[in-house]
């Protein structure tokens, strides 16, 4: 009974089939829609094959034909996002992967594994082909992080790997791919036609579209009969999501002469980057609500008590070159100590002597400060990597003492700032958890 148990456990689900085509299977039965995947469940197709798969948190994750691929772990928990683990593996052929809810609130948490690379995601939408020997990578909207197998990255890692061998790439970057040999740790930028995964393995007609109005590296491909039958998917899968399905189109309209507009084109404000305490520490309660904060701003990233925000407006572009550094503006701090037995005690700590310096030409920073605690003062530092849109990632820390966590974004606002969460080992016992604004 115990042994049912264990395997009902690590058979969880995690997603549904939502369309088939051809050749397909799941597990050794045939792939039929409507039929629930679990974790770690084989799914292939043959040369006509597709499944679409709706994750339980409203990704996508699509095989095309010849392709051999699983989803080998989907946990997620609402109540702590830093907590969710989630990993996908393409054993051969092309898929897409689009990330759902859980995956844009634990981006640290996903990794997606071919024979060769681990990638990791920026909130993201992008199609990978792999074989034993090569693993290319290209994205639809947002942004990956991909790199070899090699030193610390390894295939059972979780969340991207970081570090110099890894290399990032966006959606803006259009017509450009990453491509991984084995044994090779940092990927080539390629021009991406004619290796494109869209090109080894063109998506269907009726594949569902990215939102963010970017294109894949392919022109629309014909739609045959089976593509005809199912030309409402696009409208079952946003009827799952729980979104509006979009208007029929009417056919082509006459043109109607009108006149020029006088009307100025609104302009949208900065974005601008914020934190906030989401949990009760040391007897102080939640600064913040979660929810109610992610209805206003959008939610980057969770580290321990504290959440990076992102308001509306027009998103930072990091420059091509240049640097700038900011001094420690606000801050709030939260030191854990370890007895033992399941024994801690969590207490504030103050934070002095700060600095952040960004090179944009390197596209990395490097921040420290000094963690002031009740009997004494600490240093910590991290060294990472600047994104396009200014987001700044450092997961170096591994354990090592003084060796901080850091996520945080950059913005234009009082001509320029940063705000920035963090999490690292002060010594044996004591960790730090806290938060900083910089300008």
């Amino acid at each position: 009974m115990l042994a049912c148990a264990a395997q009902a456990v690590h058979a969880a689900d995690a997603g549904k089939i939502i369309f088939v085509a051809g050749n397909a299977k799941a597990g050794e039965a045939v792939a039929r829609e409507g039929a629930s995947v679990a974790e770690g469940q084989m799914l292939s197709t043959g040369s006509d094959g597709f499944i679409y798969v709706k994750t339980v948190d409203n990704g996508l994750f699509i095989l095309r034909p010849n392709t051999r691929a699983r989803i080998v772990t989907y946990h997620i928990d609402q109540k702590n996002p830093a907590n969710t683990r989630i990993k996908l593996e393409l054993l051969s052929g092309v898929a897409r992967s689009k990330s759902g809810e859980a995956v844009k609130l634990a981006r640290q948490n996903f990794r997606f594994n071919t024979p060769v690379a681990a990638i990791g995601v920026r909130g993201t939408d992008f199609t990978v082909f792999t074989d034993d020997e090569t693993s290319r990578v290209a994205v639809i909207s947002g942004g990956v992080v991909v790199s070899g197998f090699a030193g610390a990255c390894r295939p059972d890692g979780a969340g991207p790997c970081e570090g110099e061998a890894s290399r990032e790439l966006s959606a803006a970057q259009r017509g450009q791919l990453l491509q991984v040999r084995r044994g090779q740790a940092a990927p080539q930028v390629l021009p991406s036609s004619p290796l494109s995964p869209d090109q080894v393995s063109p998506p269907r007609g009726d594949e569902p579209l990215a939102k963010t109005g970017g294109a894949s590296a392919t022109a629309p491909v014909s739609v045959g009969v089976e593509a005809m039958k199912s030309a409402g998917l696009n409208t079952a899968i946003e009827r799952l999501a729980g979104k509006p399905a979009p208007a029929p189109n009417p056919g082509p309209v006459p043109p109607v002469s009108t006149p020029p507009s006088t009307e100025k084109p609104s302009t949208l404000p900065e974005s601008t980057a914020e934190w906030g305490r989401w949990q009760a520490a040391a007897g102080r309660h939640a600064a913040i609500s979660l929810s109610e904060e992610r209805k206003k701003n959008e939610l980057l990233a969770l580290s321990g008590y504290f959440a990076l925000f992102r308001s509306p407006g027009t998103e930072y572009v990091a420059p091509n070159n240049g640097s700038i550094g900011f001094s420690l503006r606000g801050n709030e701090a939260y030191v854990t100590t370890e007895y033992g037995f399941g024994s801690t005690v969590v207490a504030p700590a103050t934070l002095s002597n700060g600095s952040l310096n960004v090179d944009f030409g390197l596209r990395t920073f490097s921040t420290g400060m000094d963690v002031a605690t009740g009997s004494d003062v600490v240093r910590v530092t991290a060294n990472g990597t600047v994104m396009g849109d200014g987001r700044l990632y450092s997961n170096d820390a591994e354990g090592r003492f003084g060796i901080l966590n850091v996520q945080g974004l950059l913005s234009n606002e009082r001509g320029g700032s940063a705000a920035t969460i963090f999490e690292g080992r002060l010594d044996e016992t004591r960790t730090v958890n806290g938060a900083a604004t910089w300008r």
